[in-house]
């Protein structure tokens, strides 16, 4: 799979997010290597070769270990799709040793022996563990249409599992289509929660960002003048950083564009202000869009 396209060359002035302190570390570990092929993926995801390829292991140890040196507060392990990684389980391990870490995942590779492991990694650790888990509507068939055939069925699994073993999860959505008329997305998705037996329902909502599969819809560039008056807070770049397989990056949506890359080889390289020249930087500063758990 081809790369997404990169941002249009731009032709006014851009803003600049100022870099405040590091809080939060994206690890994109399987790259754009992923089970699903969903219709909105910010980084084009899917079964095929991945046009950004996983992290080995020890790369991931010293991403960590670097962005804990920094002093970041969080962890954040993304991909594509993270359980398919051989050694996801072990790096858990030791970034839990070390921060409080969370895992975004479709939910389709959790059975009930992973469910086991991680309820005994979370017991283990020193600090704690957040799973996100993937789904975009509460209706079986228009999320299918939009994760994959199967996707929401095996999704809510996950999510029963989990909480069956105190793992709170957290189900994450994308406001990819307008909900039906009445009730929102929120109130939608958690009722679902309810009715399936989630004792302590947790819902994140994210907008959808112009970028990936979903490359040339909507966005556009940040000018400095709309950045007066705005708490720099507002921003996830001036607190964040991804690392994937090549490089630094502002955030995990950006993560292994070219055009968005900070620096190769140090993390330490990348903690300066950052261009907001992407579509998608429009979309952060419209909603004040985290993609982190708060």
């Amino acid at each position: 799979m081809d790369a997404p396209t990169p941002a249009a060359v731009l032709t006014s002035p851009v803003a600049e997010a100022p870099f405040r302190h590091l809080g939060a570390l994206w690890v994109q570990v399987t790259g754009s290597w992923c089970n699903l092929q969903c219709r909105h993926c910010i980084n084009a995801s899917g079964p095929r070769a991945p046009w950004l390829a996983p992290m080995d292991a020890a790369e991931v140890r010293a991403r960590v270990a670097e962005g804990v040196a920094l002093g970041v507060k969080e962890l954040y392990f993304t991909g594509g799709e993270p359980f398919l990684h051989p050694e996801i389980l072990p790096l858990l391990a030791f970034a839990l040793e070390r921060a409080p870490t969370t895992v975004l995942t479709n939910g389709t590779r959790i059975d009930e022996v992973t469910a086991d492991r991680l309820a005994a990694l979370a017991a283990a650790a020193r600090y704690s563990l957040e799973i996100r888990v993937s789904l975009d509507d509460p209706d079986r068939a228009r999320n299918d249409a939009v994760r994959g055939r199967g996707s929401f069925a095996r999704a809510l699994r996950a999510i029963r599992r989990l909480d069956a073993r105190g793992l709170l999860p957290i189900l994450t959505a994308t406001e990819v289509d307008p909900s039906p008329a009445g009730e929102g997305r929120y109130e939608r998705l958690r009722r679902l929660l309810v009715q399936s037996g989630v004792r302590k329902p947790r819902v994140k909502i994210l907008p959808l960002f112009p970028v990936g599969r979903m490359a040339g819809c909507g966005g556009g560039t940040v000018s400095p003048e709309m950045l007066d008056g705005i708490d720099p807070a507002r921003l996830q770049c001036s607190d964040s950083r991804a690392v994937a397989a090549g490089g630094v990056y502002a955030c995990p949506i950006l993560a292994g564009l070219p055009s968005a890359r900070l620096a190769v080889s140090s993390l330490a390289d990348a903690l300066r202000p950052t261009p907001l020249s992407h579509p998608a930087c429009l979309v952060c500063w419209q909603t004040g869009a985290s993609c982190r758990n708060a």
